[in-house]
């Protein structure tokens, strides 16, 4: 998979919110930095997954690399084409190759619309077929695909339930014939018994189109069932990206460690007997970050060093790449 030429890549991607000061005459007083080099590139086919604590930037990842965010620097090239630096004309051209599927399927979908306006929008932006009536059967072929009834074509959100709700949201994702899809933890505002059957109808859909995903999300059982390779934010930064099964049995950096044993285990034997990593303090402020390694005020092991010196992201191991002084000077 790696010798091939990624579908999406990623480098040194920025995203920073400015803070203003004042109600008449706002006055700039720093920035967030939500996004701060982030760099990945994901295979053709491929389904990468990235984890972290809420307000690590995961979703902000995903939003600038559609352009929903204004990208603060860096670059994002998906097929080709670098969705950042495009002219404005190109733009619309390569955004239909990349869409998303939101987190909340009850603020995601226009309640004024019918499911048929919501599925056709992206056809008729797009320009893709000549007319209402054909705009209209594809709908119906894409609720069939999600798994709804396209009789049901002509009602509003509100009259489905939040699982179905997230199917139109996928159906509208499908509806420009994307490559990439980013997923925005799309499984996380529904009941238990139906995110299982998102994410095997997400699957059976990336089998059955050649799909590529980014899934964003917090439940790291979920991840590890659905991703190839997993990548660890922490506070804006990438921590460690590595093969599922590579990180899920041989973590090196002190946060994934620390995610990774928070993950409940079916046996309650094997559960108690494991040992947890319990992080102390809260998250710093994105808006002023520690210096050296952003984890150290939180880490078990940290060093002078880490308090000092930003840690190279370094190829530990084959495919696994990890930024942390404990592995570098181990």
């Amino acid at each position: 998979m790696s010798d091939l030429q990624p579908l999406v890549e990623v480098q040194d991607l920025k995203k920073y919110f400015p803070v203003t000061r004042g109600v008449v005459l706002q006055r700039r007083v720093g920035f967030v930095r939500a996004v701060d080099g982030v760099s990945f590139t994901i295979q053709r086919g491929e389904t990468l997954g990235m984890v972290g604590e809420s307000g690590c930037g995961k979703t902000t990842v995903g939003r600038t690399m559609l352009g929903l965010y204004p990208a603060t620097s860096g670059s994002v090239v998906i097929d080709g084409d670098d969705i950042i630096r495009a002219r404005r004309r190109d733009q619309l051209r390569i955004r239909r190759k990349a869409q998303m599927i939101f987190q909340d399927p009850y603020a995601s979908l226009n309640p004024r619309w019918t499911v048929n306006s919501i599925v056709s929008e992206p056809m008729r932006v797009h320009k893709l077929f000549a007319n209402a009536k054909e705009r209209t059967e594809r709908a119906r072929e894409l609720m069939g695909l999600v798994g709804l009834n396209p009789n049901l074509i002509n009602r509003f959100p509100h009259e489905f339930s939040g699982g179905q709700r997230q199917r139109i949201g996928i159906a509208r994702a499908l509806a420009s014939n994307p490559a990439f899809i980013v997923c925005d933890e799309p499984i996380s505002a529904l009941d238990v018994s139906i995110q299982a059957q998102v994410v095997n109808l997400l699957e059976e859909l990336q089998d059955q189109f050649g799909l590529t995903y980014l899934f964003i999300a917090h439940d790291l059982s979920m991840v590890r069932h659905i991703c190839d390779r997993v990548a660890v934010l922490y506070l804006g930064v990438m921590v460690e990206l590595a093969e599922r099964d590579e990180l899920y049995e041989n973590a090196l950096h002190p946060y994934t460690k620390a995610l990774l044993s928070a993950v409940p285990i079916p046996d309650p034997r094997k559960d108690r007997a494991r040992k947890r990593t319990i992080l102390t303090g809260d998250v710093p402020s994105p808006i002023n970050p520690p210096s050296g390694c952003r984890f150290h005020t939180r880490c078990p092991i940290a060093m002078d060093v880490c308090k000092e010196q930003v840690p190279v992201w370094q190829e530990a191991a084959p495919n696994h790449w990890v930024a942390c002084h404990a592995v570098t000077n181990g």
